[in-house]
């Protein structure tokens, strides 16, 4: 679970292999059954991905750097969709209805091979991450791979902490093996586990999958929806941008705070819109809203947060629980939701306004528990960070080991 036992960069190397076969296959799938497993594989790939990825950054990049290197595959996940939307118009443009039903999909569903293919030629050109190689006493790889990103001696001091906050973790728990039973590490697994999944509960795949649903019935024409849902792609990538360029300067809660208020905000206009049938821009203005004030805080804020509160004893394992809880997470809010806004009571006497408001309360409190119980993790390197989420939970931390049993080198 996480490829705990797996080189961080051969595990991506993996999702891009079946994001490849994902692409070929599917484009190329001649029965429903066929083409349902290589969604599949694909769906695989996106998981492990999606754990790997922002892991590696945050193991990679130096602690005053480390918000914004993250924040940098949300952005990156925000560009790739705003680019599918382009480039399936392109794919379109100017072709029959029925070309499109016959071989339109297969073309979308192919052009993912690109991206795919570019992903893995670029993987051999990353190293592999040290605080990994430490974990595995590859020593030597790691300091080389340290010194690369700043000098041998403060890769020398990075490599003791590391060895140090393994010691002093396993010390604790009387084994070699870390065992997510210690109770603050469990506890630790289950606020990182609630911030991933309460990033889903804000409502962002309801807006990216029904923003041209929601703007249909205010705009007139499925154009002009379709015209104003790119727009809010476009200002998506704003959002992101900013966070990175917030997220080491103010911190990481600032950004949670303010940016889950505007999220309730913006869902509550949207609600009001819905609720009162308001015709012109204010349905636009409230999804920008949203977007932004979502990009800057659960966005960004949030797989930051998830990538770096975890010791490095559990990162693994604990990253792939998290990812798995946020992705159930999400698929239960796009299954409540079409059920929340077809109810013919809610329809009739909210406008489909409902759920956005439900979304808003949601926010809010999500906010509040993070705020509670996650600590400000600016500026702290990852070896610190059991430490100081044991500080913000008021839970023992383990004193340090008097000797401790230095860790063979393995080249």
């Amino acid at each position: 679970m996480g490829c705990p036992k797996i080189w961080r960069r051969n595990a991506l190397f993996i999702a891009a292999i079946l994001f490849i076969i994902s692409a070929i296959g599917s484009a190329l799938a001649t029965t429903f059954t066929f083409y349902t497993v290589l969604r599949i594989v694909g769906g695989v790939a996106v998981g492990l991905a999606c754990v790997v990825s922002p892991m590696y950054m945050s193991e990679v990049a130096p602690k005053d750097f480390r918000g914004r290197a993250v924040s940098m595959f949300q952005q990156s996940a925000v560009i790739g969709q705003t680019g599918v939307f382009y480039v399936n118009y392109m794919i379109a443009k100017g072709m029959s209805e029925a070309w499109l039903v016959d071989m339109g999909w297969r073309w979308m569903l192919g052009s993912e091979m690109v991206p795919a293919a570019l992903f893995a030629a670029l993987l051999f050109f990353i190293p592999e991450s040290p605080r990994w190689l430490v974990l595995k006493g590859k020593l030597d790889k790691a300091k080389e791979t340290l010194s690369q990103i700043s000098n041998p001696e403060h890769a020398d001091r990075v490599i003791k902490d590391i060895q140090d906050s393994l010691v002093d973790a396993r010390s604790a728990n009387g084994k070699s093996k870390i065992s997510l039973r210690s109770p603050l590490l469990f506890s630790i697994l289950v606020i990182g586990t609630f911030v991933a999944a309460a990033q889903q509960l804000t409502g962002i795949n309801v807006i990216m999958y029904y923003t041209p649903e929601i703007l249909k019935p205010i705009t007139g024409s499925t154009e002009n929806a379709l015209f104003q849902t790119t727009f809010v792609g476009i200002v998506f990538i704003g959002g992101n941008a900013l966070g990175m360029y917030l997220i080491d300067k103010v911190g990481r809660l600032p950004l949670m705070k303010w940016g889950t208020l505007g999220c309730a905000l913006g869902m509550m206009i949207v609600g009001y819109v819905l609720y009162t049938q308001t015709t012109g821009y204010a349905a636009l203005f409230a999804l920008c809203l949203y977007v932004v004030s979502y990009a800057t805080s659960w966005g960004c804020a949030c797989w930051t947060m998830i990538s770096e509160i975890f010791p490095n004893s559990i990162r693994s394992r604990a990253m792939a629980i998290a990812v798995g809880a946020q992705w159930f997470t999400g698929f239960l809010v796009t299954q409540f939701f079409p059920m929340l806004n077809e109810n013919a009571y809610l329809k009739e006497n909210f406008n489909g306004a409902f759920s956005f408001w439900v979304f808003a309360a949601l926010s809010m409190i999500c906010m509040v528990i993070v705020v509670k119980y996650v600590p400000e993790t600016k500026g702290v390197s990852l070896e610190k960070m059991e430490e100081t989420m044991a500080k913000k939970l008021g839970k023992q931390y383990p004193e340090p080991a008097a000797e401790p049993a230095p860790v063979k080198a393995n080249a």
